[in-house]
């Protein structure tokens, strides 16, 4: 997806769509980790390296809420390079879908050093759960990207895991624990710092993110190849709520010298809905890398489809577990 045509749908600010349309043929290297990447020149990151002050934020899209952002406080940090934690997310959409998956399989692709803190729950003999979500970052400390993430619903390290009944607690409470499996990107910056900081299954691919009346279509391209790869096509649903949600997502992973790890991600959802009719999502697989990935998880039942048009975030860099 080209950068004007992301400017266009995220509906902020005149100043944005311009610096959007601008920023297509203006970029710079930097370095991060001792890796030459390309940013947005003049963008964000480039003049701030994921500190802005608000007030630049509140100048550059005054139709954007900040009061959230204003009660949390960054912390400079190394993540192998200087960073600042929490990265802020500032206008953001997505969609997510969950379906059953086959258990033994879902253990099979986590390390065993993973394995031994927390496992995939079991909704039922033989089928865990696994989450697809595409995200599209409008408006974040790292200029403007889109994620696909394909995550393992599991427990929280330490504790016991009693299937659908923790499920049920992590959505009572708004606190979700997961193991990424695949998390392709469509910006340099955003796989650099995921890799490197985040310790995160990061790659560089063509990932689009349009919309249309009814509906969100996703189109994720194979790496390689260049062809489409998996396409995501989820219906708008109607009775948004414009009720204040908050969303905890932790993961665990393990890190370049082979230590457990978690990190987080605080969302505040302004506008959402969801839904378990399998009518509002159509997912089509092709031959690509991704789609063959997908297939051999033996997706089941779709159980939750969530769409989420406007919310923000906060990622905290990750700890040792």
């Amino acid at each position: 997806m080209n950068v004007r045509a992301m400017a266009a749908m995220a509906g902020t600010a005149p100043s944005l769509c311009a610096g959007a349309e601008w920023a297509q043929s203006q970029t710079t290297t930097i370095d991060i980790a001792g890796q030459p990447v390309p940013v947005v020149k003049g963008g964000l990151y480039d003049r701030y390296r994921s500190n802005p002050p608000l007030s630049v934020i509140a100048a550059e899209a005054p139709d954007i809420d900040l009061s959230w952002f204003k009660q949390l406080k960054k912390e400079r940090v190394d993540i192998g390079f200087e960073s600042y934690s929490p990265n802020f997310y500032y206008k953001t959409s997505r969609v997510t879908v969950i379906y059953t998956a086959d258990l033994d399989q879902l253990k099979a692709l986590m390390p065993a050093k993973v394995l031994e803190q927390v496992q995939p729950l079991q909704v039922w003999p033989g089928r865990g759960l696994i989450a697809l979500t595409a995200y599209t970052y409008r408006y974040c400390d790292n200029d403007s990207y889109n994620e696909i993430g394909l995550s393992i619903v599991t427990n929280k390290p330490g504790s016991s895991s009693f299937g659908p009944f923790t499920l049920l607690s992590q959505s009572m409470n708004g606190d979700f624990w997961g193991y990424v499996l695949k998390l392709p990107v469509n910006t340099e910056l955003a796989r650099v710092r995921g890799v490197v900081g985040y310790n995160l299954p990061k790659w560089l691919t063509d990932i689009s993110y349009n919309e249309t009346d009814k509906s969100v279509v996703v189109e994720i391209y194979d790496a390689k190849t260049k062809q489409l790869d998996v396409t995501m096509e989820t219906r708008k649903l109607d009775d948004l709520s414009s009720k204040e949600v908050m969303v905890k997502n932790s993961f665990t992973n393990v890190d370049q010298k082979g230590q457990l790890t978690t990190g987080y991600v605080v969302a505040r959802q302004l506008s959402h809905a969801s839904s378990n009719s399998a009518d509002d999502v159509k997912l089509t697989l092709t031959e690509g890398s991704l789609s063959a990935y997908i297939r051999a998880l033996k997706l089941g039942k779709l159980l939750k489809y969530e769409y989420v048009p406007d919310f923000q975030s906060a990622l905290y860099s990750p700890k040792p577990l």
